[in-house]
């Protein structure tokens, strides 16, 4: 929620970089905006723009292969035939697909139990786009898969940065279209440049049946008519900085329409990662989560060894209450 007044019209917050942008082949969107790049860009093009504005679109990062792949895996996953998830027993065989779906929102780590997520994570444009933009030891530490149907909330302004802390700001979403995402299925909207002040807002509960159980930030100096609409066609990944205010809306489409998504999120090697509470006789400053993936480079608190913590969890949609995600205290307002 923008602290900002509606008195002077909204500005216009991308800032043009320049620079070659690659070879587009996409037909969706009809106009390329600023910011989207094709794998064969400038990488000091896609670098530019991406410290400007603190996001930006690879068109074309996953084959339509591959996408039909993530499709195929994300229906197994959600039926349970890939294991079992929590409060969601196996879909009975004679279910039809689209009503096992509907029950989900977004699903948490399936790269746990999944080798095609987990092949996504290392993407070989996406790796190339992450070395380019965090640096060239690169570490993955979550996934979410979001099945979002027709009907589904989105989630309020946040920042990423709230959820995962890195000591040196380098956490990087990547956000993986596997359907077209688009203004009426509920694709991601952002605020062009509010990464760069490096100050993670305040959130609160917002009770606001749009959105799911996730709280939203506040008091930022920006309005929600000065967002941008990051549609995009299926293979196409959304690279965004832990710091960028970031939302998305309902999906509005027609019943039966989904926007799956496989949001990855990555940085930097060199930092530690101060995800959970520190060990017993350990201070904060040398905590460093060990669940993590290595898909680029060196990592230079290898001697640490690594560790399996996580195991796929089911995010509430906010249909069935909060309960389980910050208690009972979060109601929506109707």
């Amino acid at each position: 929620m923008s602290s900002t007044t509606l008195d002077t019209p909204p500005r216009n917050l991308v800032t043009a970089t320049g620079g070659f942008a690659g070879t587009r082949r996409n037909q969706f969107p009809k106009t390329r905006p600023p910011g989207y790049f094709s794998p064969d860009a400038d990488p000091a093009a896609v670098k530019a723009f991406f410290e400007a504005n603190g996001y930006l679109v690879l068109e074309n990062a996953f084959s339509p292969a591959e996408v039909e792949a993530l499709k195929r895996e994300t229906t197994l996953i959600c039926r349970g035939d890939r294991g079992a998830l929590p409060d969601h027993p196996r879909a009975d065989a004679a279910e039809p697909d689209d009503s096992v779906l509907q029950r989900f929102l977004c699903i948490h780590f399936p790269h746990k139990i999944s080798e095609i997520m987990t092949r996504a994570i290392h993407n070989e444009p996406s790796v190339k786009a992450l070395t380019t933009v965090i640096g060239p030891n690169v570490k993955c530490m979550q996934s979410m898969l979001f099945i979002k149907s027709s009907g589904k909330p989105g989630q309020a302004w946040h920042q990423d940065e709230d959820y995962i802390p890195t000591r040196d700001r380098s956490l990087t979403g990547a956000w993986i279209a596997i359907d077209r995402a688009t203004t009426d299925n509920g694709c991601l909207w952002v605020l062009p440049g509010s990464h760069r002040p490096g100050v993670l807002w305040e959130q609160k509960w917002h009770g606001d049946r749009r959105f799911d159980c996730a709280e939203e930030s506040f008091g930022f100096p920006y309005r929600d008519d000065e967002a941008f609409p990051v549609e995009v066609e299926a293979g196409s990944v959304v690279f965004f900085n832990g710091y960028l205010l970031h939302r998305s809306l309902p999906n509005r489409a027609p019943e039966g329409t989904y926007r799956r998504s496989l949001v990855n999120h990555y940085m930097s090697c060199e930092s530690r990662l101060p995800w959970s509470l520190p060990k017993e006789g350990q201070h904060m400053a040398s905590a460093d989560h060990r669940d993590i993936i290595i898909v680029a480079g060196q990592d230079p608190y290898a001697h640490r060894g690594y560790e399996e913590i996580h195991k796929p969890s089911v995010r509430p949609s906010g249909q069935g209450g909060c309960d389980k995600w910050g208690g009972k205290g979060k109601q929506y307002k109707d």
